[in-house]
């Protein structure tokens, strides 16, 4: 932990996920005043769209954050990389395909590159592409998703165990227990994306919000599974009434046509959940209220410090009575 806190140059193993195209200044900004590592989603957003918000998150704070580029989603990698160099963003992070032929480019600016994989086979692909850090992220992940489907609990440790950079745990993580599950399976952080929805500084709809705060455990539900294009959403009108297109036999065609970043900000940003749809995590279900950032970052630092201790406890009350 210590050593990736120092790479980033961040109080706390916190990093936000990229959130795509509702990606905004407040929300980064606060995450990297709050001590974790904020992060600039691109998307499917133009160069000029971005850029804007590198320059409103610049004028928030004067600390680390991120720019996050998904490869085969945004029309506009060259573009967004040349970018990063211009506003010497510290970090980026490469998901959504292979890094291999920007990690140079970056690192030739003093860049370092986070790659998010899905796999040990994605893990050392990136590992020998020359990435800096690995976040291991598993379906319960928001969002676009592997079509792989290996839960966070499995695949971190294996990764861990296959590579020597360090790796940052990704989806189902959203308290201090969750962090501490990371820690324990060898991960050097975690990254949170659908918690973070539901903080004070973030400028979503409250309809998003609410919904967060009602979710229980089986209220999110994988969409675009039958054309290979799964993503995580909240259950919502729009959900059903892509699930029952689906069922009908929805095109690939279809479903990119009814899943556009549009109708991800009808649903977030507008909070039309009739036209639009809301990613979310299976951490829904443990979300019950709207902090600060701050507030949950020192509550999941305390709260993983007590649990580690209180599991520590138990074992030595095990060791005594063997």
């Amino acid at each position: 932990m210590i050593y990736v806190c120092k790479m980033l140059d961040i109080t706390f193993p916190i990093i936000q996920g990229g959130m795509g195209n509702i990606s905004n200044a407040q929300l980064s900004s606060a995450v990297t005043e709050a001590g974790g590592l904020g992060t600039i989603g691109c998307g499917t957003m133009s160069p000029s769209e971005v850029e804007e918000i590198i320059l409103e998150t610049k004028k928030r704070t004067s600390k680390n954050f991120a720019v996050n580029i998904a490869i085969n989603v945004s029309p506009y990698v060259v573009q967004l990389i040349e970018l990063v160099i211009k506003h010497k963003i510290p970090i980026v992070t490469l998901s959504a395909g292979n890094p291999a032929p920007y990690i140079p480019i970056l690192h030739k600016h003093g860049i370092l590159v986070m790659a998010l994989v899905a796999s040990v086979k994605h893990a050392l692909k990136a590992e020998q592409a020359g990435a800096d850090i690995l976040i291991a992220e598993g379906f319960e992940a928001a969002g676009i998703n592997s079509n792989l489907e290996l839960t966070t609990f499995t695949l971190v440790p294996q990764i861990v165990k296959q590579v020597k950079l360090p790796v940052i745990a990704a989806g189902g993580i959203g308290d201090g227990k969750g962090l501490a599950a990371a820690i324990s399976l060898g991960a050097s952080g975690v990254q949170l994306g659908t918690r973070l929805i539901t903080t004070k500084e973030a400028p979503f709809h409250e309809n998003y919000k609410k919904r967060l705060l009602e979710a229980g455990d089986v209220d999110t539900i994988l969409v675009g599974r039958s054309v290979g294009r799964i993503r995580r959403v909240l259950k919502t009108p729009y959900a059903s009434k892509i699930i029952d297109l689906e069922k009908r036999g929805m095109t690939i065609q279809d479903y990119e046509k009814s899943m556009t970043e549009s109708h991800h900000k009808r649903g977030a940003i507008e909070g039309d959940l009739e036209n639009g749809f809301l990613n979310s995590g299976q951490i829904a279900g443990l979300i019950d209220n709207i902090p600060s950032v701050e507030e949950l970052f020192n509550k999941m630092i305390l709260e993983a410090e007590h649990k580690w201790q209180e599991a520590l406890e138990e074992l030595k009350m095990l060791t005594r009575e063997r």
